[in-house]
């Protein structure tokens, strides 16, 4: 009969190739007081039927150097462990069918550049050369990427198991982990051991830290103990053929993204599957049956068809190759498309590293890392925002919202990624106080964390395209009404949090690195740091009382924020969400007047966000509405948040997620002027130089001369035709009259006589566009 210990000080949940290297990772580190539970097999659950592509290039600087870290570490591991991962560097193909493919081609082709890895648009005929079997009449051209590879995902599993298990760590099979054990301490609830079923017996094994890596099976776990896990299972799909004339076991992965379906070589055959429009979703996630051990799903060739069709165009040789596998496995997909990771704000010391919306054997190596590290420092050590578990709260944990979500996440992998695409199933998941009568007046809305928010009023549609979209127009109008008159924005999806207590003052003073000790009524621009002096948030905080304060910070961030002070605040300092409590009514412009009289409890902030004139009146929800009616009569105009986002661009304001992140400083960001330098705080040593650490780049504003130009963020800017940096937010300035942009140039220092020396263009689509870079914002 199997044994467990007593006791580990980490037990890994799921024998998947990320549980494995999670393991691996942890001793890498030291900690070898590792006990990884698998209910199966190693690698039985998702990772076995998984394709094995691996392709480092991501849409993020962050992505990628997490498949980068992944590329690299398979490459070397046989060598460490003496078993085989099968990784392959074969290279990757990428075709396109449309200009709109093309011109995504491009900016991931530019987006190479800025990462430094290697990526070239290239013809048809050439994209033949490199994959003999496909016929190529139909495309435009396509991007070949050198560093794709491939892998085979158990022997991956295997050789990571065996890493982990070189270092101490204990790998068992066959044991269910049925839940967890949870206590209730002065600083709230946290894991303390795991609930098993060992051949139908109980044993509890103690830990001091649980981590998650149970793929499908994890969100049933969270539940369990109230952690927010948002994944759903969707089938997913492919078939194994026999021998294709032209293929060979060097012979590049290829996607044919506008046909929704990728190829990838296997014993002399290939392997055909994709990301279907319309997904099929699986069983809810506490309905999946057990034992599920190297299973498969019924097949449907009647789902498949629409990739076979696809895969048929391209090779017509499969009319008459037969078909050795069909496999029909269930994929995790989370409601974003990116990936889980890192401990949960509900659980102290659970985490986990899931939802990997079939991307998990590329992201393993690097996640699996990038966990271990922040299990082991206590905070991540990265940028990890677009994929930290705390982005979500339980608005997106609803089994509904999450089945309806996923039949359009799986899709959405072989999509154009359209800078401005919103999400268009299961919503609206919350709405403000005006959601009605702004619907009314022709808003098109759009949705962060839940919350519909207007983007624009008056088209009917809200249009994709990386050129101008037709609903730049009223944008336009609403920006100059901003400029001239008066503008008002529905602001409501802010993240509000009321912190009181008799140490409150004492607490923020600490997590705020600019100084918040100021007379009640007064407001504080401040950046929330990490200890490498990195942004964790960017925030208002104004002083409501003796030992009351008001924070005020992004839409996306409620959870991931709440968290945060959670962890930095004394235990007496009281911190309440009161984001459902007030809607928020912004008005902006010379113009801009609000009430004399306001609504008891109404709190009223100055404020230049969108204009040098402006306030932002917090108002309890049920006198939201005669407040906007008051506004709009005083002759403020209906605006949305494009406008918001081309009105902040202009004045060069940056935003937590794009300018600031977790690896950028103050200095960095030009934003030195909001750190105290009389005080102590969270970061200080780091984001005031002292720890020797140099800036690696300059925040800076980009104006683009072509008027007919559109930036929309991650382009490429070049120095004398050089990459130099990236463009991380665009939008159409109707003030400045052309593309403007937010981005960071490399290097250090600089200043604007080096800017003004260069000759600066903006990579759009391929096509250098001159700019003009400077360290001050166009608008002022």
């Amino acid at each position: 009969m199997t044994s467990l210990p007593e006791r580990a000080r980490v037990v890994i949940v799921g024998g998947g190739v990320v549980g494995c290297s999670v393991a691996y990772h942890l001793t890498r580190l030291g900690l070898s007081d590792v006990l990884l539970l698998e209910q199966g097999r190693l690698s039985s659950g998702t990772t076995w039927h998984a394709a094995g592509l691996v392709g480092p290039l991501r849409a993020s600087e962050s992505g990628t150097a997490l498949v980068r870290y992944s590329a690299e570490l398979y490459a070397s591991l046989e060598a460490e462990t003496g078993l085989a991962t099968g990784y392959r560097n074969v290279g990757g193909l990428v075709l396109a069918r449309t200009p709109d493919r093309m011109v995504q081609l491009a900016r991931t082709a530019a987006n190479g550049a800025a990462y430094g890895l290697e990526a070239e648009l290239i013809s048809p005929a050439r994209a033949r050369e490199l994959w003999p079997p496909m016929q190529v009449e139909d495309l435009l051209g396509a991007l070949w990427l050198p560093g794709d590879g491939k892998v085979n995902p158990s022997d991956l599993t295997q050789s990571l198991a065996k890493g982990a298990r070189q270092r101490g760590a204990r790998v068992v099979e066959k044991v269910r982990v049925l839940g967890f054990e949870v206590a209730e301490t002065p600083a709230g609830r946290r894991v303390t051991g795991v609930r098993t079923d060992v051949a139908g017996e109980r044993h509890d094994v103690e830990a001091e830290i649980v981590v998650v890596c149970a793929g499908q099976w994890s969100k049933a776990l969270g539940d369990s103990v109230g952690a927010i896990v948002p994944l759903h299972s969707a089938e997913h799909f492919y078939v194994v053929t026999e021998q294709v004339a032209g293929t060979h076991p060097d012979l590049p992965i290829m996607r044919d993204q506008d046909g929704w379906t990728y190829f990838k070589e296997e014993v002399g055959g290939l392997v055909v599957g994709g990301f279907e429009p319309d997904a099929k979703p699986w069983v809810a996630p506490d309905r999946i049956p057990y034992p599920f051990e190297f299973q498969l799903l019924e097949e449907d060739w009647e789902h498949f068809s629409v990739l076979m069709e696809q895969a048929l165009l391209r090779i017509p040789a499969l009319e008459h190759t037969g078909i050795r596998k069909f496999y029909n496995g269930p994929e995790s997909f989370t409601p974003d498309n990116q990936f889980l990771l890192g401990e949960t704000p509900e659980v102290a010391g659970l985490f986990v590293g899931c939802g990997f919306n079939s991307v998990g054997i590329a992201s393993a190596g690097g996640a699996g890392k990038a966990l271990a590290e922040w299990i082991v420092a206590g905070s991540p050590q990265q940028d990890l925002v677009g994929v930290d578990v705390r982005r979500f709260g339980p608005w997106q944990n609803d089994v509904s919202f999450l089945r309806g979500r996923v039949v359009e996440t799986l899709g959405l992998h072989y999509e154009i990624p359209w800078p401005n695409r919103e999400f268009e199933t299961a919503r609206p998941q919350r709405v403000s106080p005006l959601h009605t009568t702004l619907a009314a007046k022709g808003a098109l809305f759009g949705a962060r964390n839940g919350w519909e928010r207007p983007l624009v009023f008056g088209p009917a549609t809200l249009d994709y395209s990386w050129g101008k979209p037709t609903w730049l127009t009223a944008c336009i109008a609403e920006q100059r009404a901003c400029r001239t008159s008066a503008a008002v924005f529905d602001e409501t999806s802010f993240s509000k949090y009321v912190v009181s207590g008799s140490s409150a003052l004492e607490g923020l003073d600490w997590v705020c690195a600019n100084d918040v000790d100021v007379p009640v009524g007064a407001s504080v621009y401040t950046p929330w740091l990490n200890e490498r002096g990195g942004y964790e948030a960017d925030v208002t905080v104004t002083r409501l009382g003796a030992e009351e304060f008001l924070v005020v910070s992004s839409a996306a961030t409620t959870y991931r924020d709440l968290d945060h002070l959670r962890r930095h605040l004394p235990l007496d300092a009281r911190v309440r969400d009161v984001t459902d409590e007030y809607a928020v009514i912004g008005v902006f412009g010379p113009a801009a007047a609000v009430p004399d009289v306001l609504p008891e409890g109404t709190i009223v902030l100055r404020s230049a966000y969108s204009h040098p004139v402006g306030w932002e009146l917090f108002v309890p929800n049920a006198e939201a509405v005669p407040v906007y009616e008051w506004v709009v009569a005083a002759g403020a105009v209906d605006a949305g948040y494009n406008t918001i986002d081309a009105l902040r661009i202009e004045l060069g304001r940056r935003v937590f997620g794009r300018e600031l992140t977790p690896d950028v400083t103050p200095r960095e960001a030009g934003l030195s002027f909001a750190l105290s330098k009389q005080k102590d705080f969270l970061g200080r040593s780091a984001a005031l130089g002292e720890s020797g650490r140099e800036p690696a780049r300059r925040y800076l504003s980009v104006v683009v001369e072509d008027p007919d130009v559109m930036l929309w963020g991650g382009e490429l800017l070049l120095a004398d035709g050089e990459p130099a940096g990236q463009v991380t937010s665009g939008a159409w300035g109707a003030t400045v009259g052309a593309a403007v942009g937010l981005g960071y140039v490399l290097g250090w220092p600089v200043s604007q006589e080096r800017l003004d020396a260069a000759s600066w263009s903006v990579d759009v689509a391929g096509t250098p566009v001159p700019a003009r870079l400077s360290l001050r914002a166009p608008v002022r």
